[in-house]
């Protein structure tokens, strides 16, 4: 029996852990493992600062400033308890700006001005940007602007009338990629003069000293304030800047990828006046997070002796030591002493007995050393197999317990039989003996042949798609059974979890089983192990898969420098996933895209061994973002995370209008129309449209501005030109930055007007006692055609559907006399009325029904009679008669 030990597994590479804490967003899955090994089996569980997790209470707990501190893992049995490693879960939050509303900044022409970001509570790091008057125009950094990612405070070396104005600090999350906007700042311009020139002053320090661990990207800032504007400039002392340093930001940060020793020294920052700071690294082998010198190891005792364990961790800064007994903090009594790493414990008695932890901290993190301590007790012995060392004084006995070479009794009053053949089996007896009596135990050895076991392929290369088969043989003594596990990086395989992709394959030879690895992904790269097993021995071997496919994603992609077509675009290597990267692939999008566009670039192509490109032919004054994708043999890989959006500059306008046309309006009035610019295509702000037009056979143009983007149309009134007058027209472009093109001349004409002659030989007669027909002459053809008509009777208007010549006028009146007028229009307005004609309607018919109707029947024939109808005064006279026949059915 043997008390519990732990493992505490993190879902990253424990590599990365010693530098950076776990982050995860709100409303993920966060996965530990613990494992823990002991006899008896030991019973697992979790606590959350400081207090033991219940699973069946709710999953969900309180979070205080986004930590959550997951204190450990404990696992118990009979004989003691062994704790895990504390682990920090630290969750990324991003709070809100004060809303408190932030004073305005007022400075002189010239000098210079630092505008406070003052970000809001937040975890972990968080990136900076600035918005200038209104979201989304970003403040554009160059050699006169400067956003620092350590103080996210905006500097402006010397100020200008274009830099008034209104500004918001911009903070975005690191992990979760929230974003937060600060109250404005604004920043405006004194009216008592202007700031002379005057000393660079360096505003934006790096620390006098930089500890960096080996392997990590250092990041240097530097900025003046000055009038002119400072240029700054770095260099090494006793030494050259490594070839693989960059400098951004029109060279006030300083980039040094994968830092090693020999990139440590001095480096100077100059504007003007040098400035200095020292970069240093860790010298290896010390690490930041503690690692063990020496462990404390499972110790046995008789009471009454004095234990003394000693346990050390290198570490910067130097760890501190503390002490837990069975997971709890170790009480310090008159017998027990700790000092610094080492405890001693004098006259150990069996309560002491237990599982002890020693744990070495520092501010980047915590590790455990776990031990035993037995210690026996004076009273008769029940020797087990697994507790033979809990007498004071053991005998082996068997066919040959001689102490030889091969045959060794251990300090621990182990038996140990080196180099085992078939002549060592036989039955051995132990036999433990103390002051209080004795016990013995049987053992029976038997001796076979060593197990081998062949795993391949050994090593394979395959392309993602791909299946491959990895063949698992074992050779062993027949009489014994064997056992297989696979294992994907020394953790078994799930065949259930996999998505289908692996499948356990047993062969008819019971010895060999097969592992099929179907339409490989990326994820499947790595170390396959197979783990034979019998009663007699276990052997394991270990394929590596290698899978080629499309690269990864490139790093970040930084924007370094902005014009009004070109973008400057670095970005880092990503994985080539073991085929090189043939080329990149730069793509942007904007408000006016459909999605992500690829982009042209200088160079073309961008090689697979290039981190930095420009983008070209972009358009002026619009916001874009970027991002890369990488390709090799095996295809196109995932794109990289998008830049921060920038905004291109401001020039002058290059696109005309388009569809330039005009006409109609009112008479003496020249109506031009076109379709507007897009808001893509203007290139600054101040956009505004220039009307040119002459008449036909002038020299000379009249030229217009229309300062509204959105216009279409323009109109232009002259009482001495007569209408249909053609005149040369085309339209310009105009911006802040100047003047642009001028479309194509178009011949547009003057309005014809509304209709000037009213139609003639206007004649109106009723046709029934509500309805009267008009027709009439359209005027002679000219300016001004009509395009519908309108009649007026009475005072009650009617219109034509299209140009007619005639119309029938209903709802009226019976025996009414009207007066009929009739006039021509168009879109422009109406023309005159024509002279008035008059027309009566008939007189309604008669209202009295027929009288005395009679009806004789003959056979098949009947005959009707009634009374004639006397048509009254206003009654038209009686014509004729209609008689209707309604047939019954009888069944």
């Amino acid at each position: 029996m043997h008390a519990p030990y732990t493992t505490f597994d993190y879902p990253y590479d424990s590599n990365f852990f010693f530098y950076y804490p776990l982050f995860y967003g709100r409303e993920q899955e966060v996965l530990m493992s613990c494992e823990a090994r002991g006899n008896p089996p030991p019973i697992l569980s979790w606590f959350i600062n400081g207090t033991e997790v219940d699973p069946e209470d709710d999953d969900r707990y309180s979070l205080v400033d986004g930590n959550l501190i997951i204190s450990n893992c404990r696992a118990t049995n009979g004989l003691g308890t062994a704790v895990s490693r504390d682990a920090l879960l630290q969750f990324a939050y991003l709070g809100a700006f004060s809303p408190k509303t932030r004073g305005g900044v007022s400075v002189r022409g010239g000098q210079g001005v630092v505008l406070m970001c003052t970000p809001p509570p937040h975890s972990p790091e968080i990136i900076y940007s600035w918005v200038f008057n209104k979201f989304p125009s970003f403040v554009a950094e160059d050699s006169r602007r400067f956003i620092s990612q350590q103080t996210g405070n905006l500097y402006i070396s010397k100020a200008q009338p274009s830099d008034v104005g209104s500004y918001i600090c911009l903070v975005k999350n690191s992990v979760t990629n929230a974003r937060v906007l600060s109250p404005p700042t604004p920043l405006t311009l004194k009216t008592d003069g202007v700031m002379g020139e005057y000393e660079p002053k360096i505003e934006v320090h790096f620390p006098p000293s930089v500890l960096a661990a080996k392997g990590l990207t250092v990041r240097l800032e530097c900025f003046a304030l000055g009038n002119p504007v400072p240029t700054i400039t770095w260099r090494k002392i006793n030494g050259n800047i490594p070839k693989k340093a960059r400098l951004r930001k029109s060279q006030a940060v300083l980039e040094i990828p994968s830092a090693q020793l020999d990139d440590s020294g001095t480096y100077e920052c100059k504007a003007e006046n040098p400035r200095g700071g020292y970069l240093s690294f860790l010298p290896p082998p010390l690490p930041a997070l503690p690692q063990w010198s020496r462990l404390i190891n499972d110790t046995q005792l008789d009471s009454g002796e004095t234990l003394h364990w000693e346990c050390k961790a290198a570490g910067r800064p130097r760890p501190t030591y503390h002490w837990l007994l069975n997971g709890s903090p170790l009480m310090i009594q008159d017998r027990v002493e700790v000092v610094n790493g080492e405890l001693s414990i004098r006259n150990v008695m069996q309560s002491d007995s237990g599982m002890y932890s020693c744990v070495a901290e520092n501010k980047y993190g915590t590790v455990y050393s776990n031990a035993e301590l037995r210690v026996l007790g004076k009273y008769p012995l029940s020797v087990v197999p697994l507790l033979l060392s809990d007498a004071r004084s053991l005998l082996w006995e068997g066919f040959f317990v001689a102490r030889t070479k091969a045959i060794m009794l251990l300090r621990d009053n182990t038996l140990r039989i080196v180099n085992s053949s078939r002549a060592d089996e036989g039955h051995y007896v132990c036999l433990a003996v103390n002051t209080f009596g004795s016990a013995e135990m049987t053992a029976m050895l038997w001796v076979k042949e060593p197990m081998r076991v062949d795993l391949s392929p050994g090593r394979l290369e395959v392309t993602v798609g791909e299946s491959v088969v990895l063949s698992c043989k074992a050779t062993h003594d027949t009489s014994l059974d064997v056992g297989f596990q696979w294992s994907f990086n020394q953790r078994p395989i799930n065949f259930q979890k996999d998505g289908g992709h692996l499948e356990y394959i047993q062969t008819v030879r019971s010895s060999t089983v097969d592992l099929m690895i179907r339409s490989i992904l990326l994820k499947h790269a790595g170390k396959y192990g197979c783990r034979a097993h019998t009663s007699a021995d276990v052997v394991f071997a270990e394929a590596e898969l290698l899978v080629r496919g499309p690269p990864g994603p490139p790093g970040v992609v930084i924007v370094e420098e902005i014009t009004d077509s070109t973008a400057t675009l670095s970005w880092s290597r990503g994985l080539d996933n073991h085929s090189p990267i043939s080329t990149y692939n730069l793509q942007a999008r904007s408000p006016f895209s459909l999605g992500w566009q690829t982009v042209r670039t200088d160079p073309e192509p961008v090689t697979g061994t290039m981190e930095s490109a420009m983008a070209v032919d972009l358009n002026p004054w619009v916001e874009y973002e970027f991002r890369v994708v990488a390709s090799n043999a095996i295809g196109t890989g995932d794109p990289s995370a998008p830049s921060r959006g920038v905004r291109t500059k401001e020039a002058v306008p290059a696109v005309a209008p388009a569809n330039v046309s005009g006409g109609n309006g009112r008479r003496h009035e020249l109506v031009i129309s076109w379709e507007p610019v897009s808001e893509e295509f203007q290139n600054g702000e101040g956009f505004g449209y220039i009307v040119a037009f002459r008449a036909n056979g002038t020299r000379g143009w009249k030229e217009k501005m229309v300062t509204s983007a959105d216009s279409t149309t323009y109109k232009y009134r002259d009482e001495t030109f007569p209408p249909l007058t053609p005149f040369e027209v085309k339209v310009g472009v105009y911006n802040n930055k100047g003047d642009g093109p001028f479309s194509a001349v178009v011949t547009v004409y003057s309005a014809e007007g509304e209709p000037r002659e009213a139609p003639s030989d206007v004649k109106a007669s009723g046709i029934s006692a509500s309805e009267v027909r008009v027709t009439w002459r359209p005027p002679i053809p000219g300016p001004g055609r009509p395009e519908r008509y309108e009649q007026e009777q009475s005072g009650s208007k009617r219109q034509t559907v299209r140009n007619e010549t005639s119309v029938v006028l209903s709802g009226l009146d019976g025996n009414s006399l009207y007066h009929v007028t009739v006039r021509g229009f168009n879109t422009i307005g109406q023309g005159p009325p024509s002279a008035a004609t008059t027309a009566r309607t008939r007189k309604t018919p008669p209202e009295q029904p027929p009288m005395n109707l009679r009806w004789i029947q003959e056979g098949n024939n009947v005959s009707l009679s009634w009374d004639p109808v006397r048509a009254q005064d206003n009654e038209s006279d009686v014509v004729g008669y209609m008689v209707k026949i309604c047939h019954h059915f009888s069944i």
